[in-house]
């Protein structure tokens, strides 16, 4: 089973809090400080040198932080100058690249592969499979299901590249693509399947190939008859309000 010491290295320089949990054949390279009560299981890398170690004898790693309460789950590499806030999550087989900043309470899932340059606020969900381009920018509570894509070029090739800004609540659909320097609005849903290339204001239900706003969000309707969104009167697993009262 898992935490049996085997094939370990800590780096001399690294800070591992209290009661922290690291699974076999894991690497915690330089300047990495991990939180209390963190979980690194099998396989894992903290701290993984950028592509300058390979090529400069004077490379040093950027500081890596990840925070109290982490579960990072195996085969997951996390490179240096990464910083990741509270509570964090993460499924199987996950990149995350340097200069990324993640909130707190964030959950990434297997086979993510975060391109580095990111920010990332509290509360955000990405599921399976999910590619984020560098310099993307999400809000808090932003969900991203699975398969979904933000690239940060327009006209390939360039060399002038800045990925997508998604305002706050904004949901994203199944296999959806976000491409290039734009902004999509807070309390947004992006349905399954959607192309997106141009700006959206907030509160946009928003979607086919190329994209179009349908309508606000707010006139969407569920069955027995009360609004969908915003979907946080709805929606209360694991967020930071389920377990205040409700207005009724």
């Amino acid at each position: 089973m898992k935490f049996n010491n085997r094939n370990q290295y800590v780096s001399p320089t690294a800070i591992l809090g209290e009661n922290v949990k690291l699974g076999d054949n894991v690497a915690i390279y330089d300047n990495v400080t991990i939180g209390d009560n963190s979980i690194i299981a099998n396989d894992c890398v903290i701290g993984e040198p950028t592509s300058d170690y390979y090529h400069s004898e004077e490379y040093a790693n950027a500081p890596t932080i990840i925070g109290s309460g982490a579960l990072i789950r195996s085969h997951s590499i996390i490179y240096a100058g990464v910083t990741i806030g509270t509570h964090f999550q993460s499924g199987h087989r996950i990149t995350i690249r340097e200069n990324t900043v993640i909130g707190n309470n964030c959950r990434i899932g297997t086979g993510c592969d975060l391109q580095g340059f990111l920010t990332i606020g509290n509360y955000c969900q990405l599921h399976s499979s999910v590619h984020l381009c560098q310099f993307s920018r999400l809000g808090n509570f932003v969900f991203i299901y699975p398969n979904v894509v933000l690239a940060n070029d327009t006209h390939p090739p360039t060399e002038i590249v800045k990925g997508p800004e998604i305002g706050d609540y904004t949901q994203i659909g199944i296999q959806s693509s976000i491409i290039g320097n734009i902004k999509i609005g807070d309390n947004c849903l992006i349905g399954a399947g959607s192309v997106i290339s141009k700006d959206f204001e907030d509160f946009s239900f928003i979607i086919g190939s190329p994209a179009i706003r349908k309508s606000d969000v707010l006139e969407l309707i569920g069955q027995n008859g009360t609004p969908l969104y915003p979907w946080k009167t709805r929606f209360s697993r694991g967020m930071p309000w389920a377990d205040l009262p409700s207005d009724g």
